[in-house]
């Protein structure tokens, strides 16, 4: 079994900073890509950010420049660095991880953290 904690939510005026964490824990093999989605009110689930097992990072335009991924292989950890906030941002965010447990691959996500941001 396979548990994503997140942590790092919470309430910021815009233009203010977060850093989301999500660390993997339980039976893992390998971790190949970890990302970070988000879902507002009434809208579908987007990718914010992602990156490869090689380091390699992809960003949406609305958020490119702004949100930083990145990874600590020997922690099972990803992280999201948000600054330059703005109230469009407010949703609730989760961590995705492509990784294999025992002997499959599969995505695993977290719980989901609420990220609230006032003008």
């Amino acid at each position: 079994q396979v548990q994503l904690v997140e942590s790092g939510g919470g309430s910021v005026q815009a233009g203010g900073s977060l850093r989301l964490s999500c660390e993997a824990s339980g039976i893992i093999v390998s971790i190949n890509k970890m990302g970070w989605f988000r879902q507002a009110p009434g809208k579908q689930r987007e990718m914010v950010a992602s990156i490869t097992d090689l380091g390699n990072t992809n960003y949406p335009v609305s958020v490119k420049g702004r949100f930083t991924i990145s990874r600590d292989n020997a922690k099972n950890t990803v992280y999201l660095q948000m600054n330059r906030l703005r109230p469009e941002d407010t949703a609730v965010y989760y961590c995705n991880i492509f990784l294999k447990s025992l002997s499959r691959w599969g995505d695993s996500w977290g719980q989901g953290t609420q990220v609230t941001v006032s003008s």
